[in-house]
């Protein structure tokens, strides 16, 4: 049952609105002023606070105003209850930090519904949506309602891509963001003289494609199914709305961000680090390959394209861990012998 605070200091206004939070399922605390209220959300830490600005002691905007200063009630959703309607009023509260702003003499249905907006608002700010496919599916459902979009989603689709298809190429202008069901992708940077570098190999969980969306630009890369492959596409204006609304950015963005921290480790290695270190560490890349028998299905010319060099000096590194036990070289697959050592090389270029 969701607690809710009601500060009121008329007592009539108090007792009518707390019968009606009641009626409608919820716990209710009530202050009949500013400073008993500050003392009840600090003990109570309710779920929601339904705050008059007019009242003796200490009014609505110092309530507001010194529970905004407390780590541990500075997130509880905050609305405010008043006669007052003046813009400037209202701009002083949202200033402030007020979620919502109710006049009365309200609605009862008003005050429940931007109670449950509120506090559907605050349950999905505070979810850990899971990294899989399932929980996308949840993140959206939940913005849908949260956003009061019923169309959000509507034209997200999976599309199957087989082995070697392109899924969209540099230059291209981009009308969607991907997410990964099954399989794996490539993500590479051409170059004019026919060379390639692998930026990014995208497997299941994993979103790619924003980047030019949120940069306003072409694509830069071109992307490739290694395997056969499931995405789920996700239209530009879904994704953008979902970025622009301050309700469901912060929860999206968490689902987003750790392919972007992975390629801004790409691009530090790829300047500083040896051949010897990149090599390490694009094999422990493409552990996600693996199959059943732990063998790395990979080309020489697709992990060179991973380190940014030649397909003979991944071969002679290539070579080198064979010969210090680090991985099995068998019919062209191979096998990771000690993880460990090769995260050892990746950090001191030996595996010491």
């Amino acid at each position: 049952m969701k607690k809710i605070l009601l500060i009121e200091d008329n007592p009539d206004v108090r007792e009518n609105t707390s019968e009606i939070l009641v009626l409608a399922g919820y716990d209710v605390k009530t202050a009949p002023n500013g400073k008993v209220g500050v003392e009840l959300a600090q003990k109570e830490k309710p779920d929601l606070i339904v705050c008059d600005i007019m009242m003796p002691e200490l009014d609505g905007y110092g309530v507001l105003h010194i529970l905004n200063k407390k780590e541990d009630t500075a997130s509880i959703p905050f609305i405010f209850l008043t006669a007052k309607t003046e813009k400037i009023d209202i701009r002083k509260g949202m200033n402030l930090g007020a979620d919502d702003y109710l006049t009365k003499p309200f609605d009862d249905t008003d005050l429940l519904n931007a109670i449950e907006a509120r506090l559907r608002k605050s349950a999905m700010q505070r979810a850990l949506y899971e990294s899989n496919a399932e929980g996308l599916d949840q993140f959206m459902k939940d913005a849908r309602q949260v956003l009061n979009m019923k169309d959000l989603g509507k034209d997200k689709k999976t599309k199957s891509f087989k082995k070697k298809s392109e899924i969209f190429a540099e230059g291209d202008t981009p009308l969607n963001v991907y997410y990964v069901k099954s399989g794996n992708v490539k993500i590479f940077k051409g170059h004019p003289d026919g060379k390639e570098l692998i930026t990014a190999l995208v497997n299941a969980n994993d979103f790619f494609g924003f980047e030019p969306i949120l940069e306003g630009t072409l694509y830069q890369e071109s992307a490739i199914a290694m395997q056969d492959t499931e995405l789920t596409v996700i239209p530009k204006p879904d994704f953008l709305a979902l970025l622009q609304s301050p309700d469901v950015s912060a929860s999206f963005i968490s689902l987003l961000c750790k392919k972007v921290a992975d390629k801004e480790k790409q691009l530090v290695n790829l300047a500083y680090n040896s051949v010897r270190q990149r090599t390490a560490d694009a094999l422990l890349t493409a552990l996600q390959l693996k199959d059943s028998k732990e063998n790395i299905q990979i080309s020489r010319d697709d992990l060179a394209k991973m380190v940014g060099t030649a397909a003979e000096s991944v071969i002679r590194v290539l070579s080198d861990f064979k010969d210090e036990g680090l991985i099995e070289i068998e019919g062209g697959k191979i096998k990771i012998k000690s993880q460990s050592k090769l995260e050892k090389v990746v950090r001191w270029n030996v595996a010491r």
